[in-house]
């Protein structure tokens, strides 16, 4: 693992509103020290509204939690980001992401065993990251499963996931487990 580029913030780098929120955020991933958080934490009001911003899509959204732990799997694994890997298959495996559908979901779209729905979404989000946009075939496909609030939030929550495994990439963030 490579240095990371900035390092994890104290409570005079977070200041108390981020620390506070980073402590907390911490708890609830079962870590001391959840380094996204006590990182991105010295961006100061960026960092709350970010955290506003996805929150609206996780645990906030009106995209089943199951589906959305899915599509943010699909997206850490084509983006080799071990962080989210590591906290989204735990949160997953909260939600019904089994070990066995977590490998489908690595697997990618064609894996045998997928529902046609989950197919289907894990089709967008491998389409969305590749071309950055959505044939017409496969937004008929999605607007089947999903309603105009919930393709838009789908829309976001894929580059949402995106741009943090390019953070976190790029800023080196250390794996927390």
């Amino acid at each position: 693992m490579s240095t990371p580029r900035i390092p994890t913030g104290s409570f005079k780098d977070l200041g108390p509103i981020n620390w506070t929120l980073w402590r907390a955020l911490s708890k609830v991933a079962g870590t001391p020290d959840a380094h996204l958080f006590s990182t991105v934490g010295r961006a100061k009001g960026l960092f709350r509204g970010w955290l506003i911003f996805s929150g609206r899509m996780m645990p906030g959204g009106r995209i089943s939690r199951k589906e959305t732990e899915l599509v943010i799997n699909r997206v850490a694994f084509l983006r080799d980001c071990g962080y989210e890997m590591d906290h989204h298959s735990r949160l997953g495996r909260r939600f019904g992401v089994t070990a066995e559908l977590l490998a489908l979901v690595h697997e990618g779209p064609s894996a045998d065993g997928l529902s046609d729905r989950h197919r289907t979404i894990l089709t967008a989000t491998d389409e969305l990251l590749d071309t950055k946009d959505l044939s017409d075939v496969t937004w008929r496909a999605l607007s089947h499963e999903f309603d105009e609030r919930q393709l838009i939030e789908f829309l976001f929550l894929v580059v949402q996931y995106d741009a943090l495994a390019t953070t976190i990439g790029t800023l080196r963030i250390e794996r927390d487990f």
